[in-house]
């Protein structure tokens, strides 16, 4: 493919998730990385090299102001994305940002609105919900293959060796178990099952004040999702949905599930889906499509599904009394 027809990537947030992302850039072809930038130039030209990126920047906004960058995607801490992401908007880029959307609702709409008034593509990053396992067992629970569905169980839990001094639990950038894991055993929920009718949630906590391991109960009309993120033990990191005529397990890990597994009338069959790399692919052509359609959101994660989802969080963080420095 010629270099003038594939899309241009910036990446802001040069850490693990940042490496991950560009890796997975060089496997689509319309894909190039063009750029990117960190506010330590050496960092920048270490990561770019390691890419084949011919752009390193010191400071954000000479990325914001690179032409030749079609959309960047936003990989640093949480207390940054709404900002960030509102400027690049501003400076007529697309925007792929991280999960979570931002700290709170009232941020996530700037965000959205940003993207309204500038008329450019944005998506909050959840690759979950592209990732080809979750795709075809959600299609089945949709045409009833299981039934109505009644529970779901999910979790995301590992255990952190160092917690001090570390960005997972730094209150400033926006730590805690719930933002950074638990958004997503939140989102399978949501997007099974909507907006809960009540939430109950209770967590530990660590002495910087974000939270070390969380538990949440969703209540709806006909059903119950039992959900906990934690960075004090590790867990199955099996999430199983289950209805009135059977269940679905989506196989560990299950947010980036290679597999999932149907189970009816005692009979279990597994359906294996293997991902193109690690799976931000599938998040990535999805956002190709979007600005080939000169779409400023995605139909199947929609601002109106990331505004939704935020509003449960925060109503998590309140159960909890999570609050992060204004």
């Amino acid at each position: 493919m010629d270099n003038k027809d594939k899309v241009k990537w910036g990446i802001i947030g040069l850490g693990n998730i940042g490496h991950q992302f560009a890796k997975e850039l060089l496997l689509i072809e319309e894909a190039q990385l063009t750029a990117v930038a960190s506010r330590n130039i050496d960092k920048a030209k270490d990561f770019a090299n390691s890419y084949n990126c011919t752009k390193a920047y010191g400071n954000y906004d000479a990325i914001f102001n690179d032409v030749d960058v079609d959309i960047i995607y936003i990989a640093t801490p949480h207390d940054s994305h709404a900002a960030l992401t509102i400027k690049a908007l501003q400076n007529n880029k697309h925007v792929l940002c991280e999960k979570p959307i931002a700290l709170n609702y009232n941020d996530a709409l700037q965000m959205i609105n940003a993207s309204k008034n500038n008329n450019k593509f944005f998506m909050e990053a959840f690759w979950t919900r592209f990732n080809p396992s979750f795709q075809e067992s959600f299609s089945k629970i949709k045409t009833g293959e299981i039934g109505e569905i009644k529970y779901i169980n999910a979790d995301f839990a590992f255990q952190v060796e160092k917690l001090e001094g570390n960005r997972m639990t730094d209150i400033n950038l926006g730590g805690g178990s719930l933002l950074d894991i638990g958004v997503y055993p939140l989102f399978l929920s949501y997007v099974l099952l909507g907006i809960p009718t009540e939430i109950l949630a209770k967590s530990n906590f660590h002495e910087s004040g974000a939270d070390l391991q969380t538990s949440m109960i969703l209540q709806y009309d006909n059903a119950q999702a039992i959900l906990h993120s934690s960075f004090v033990s590790s867990s199955n990191m099996k999430a199983t949905i289950s209805g009135t005529k059977g269940r679905i397990n989506l196989n560990p890990l299950w947010f980036e599930a290679q597999s999932y597994t149907l189970i009816k009338n005692n009979h279990k069959i597994k359906f294996k889906l293997p991902t193109k790399g690690k799976g931000y692919t599938y998040e990535i052509e999805e956002c190709h499509q979007c600005i080939k359609e000169n779409r400023i959101e995605s139909k199947l994660w929609s601002h109106q599904n990331s505004l939704e989802l935020i509003k449960i969080i925060d109503e998590v963080r309140s159960q909890i009394g999570l609050e992060y420095p204004l």
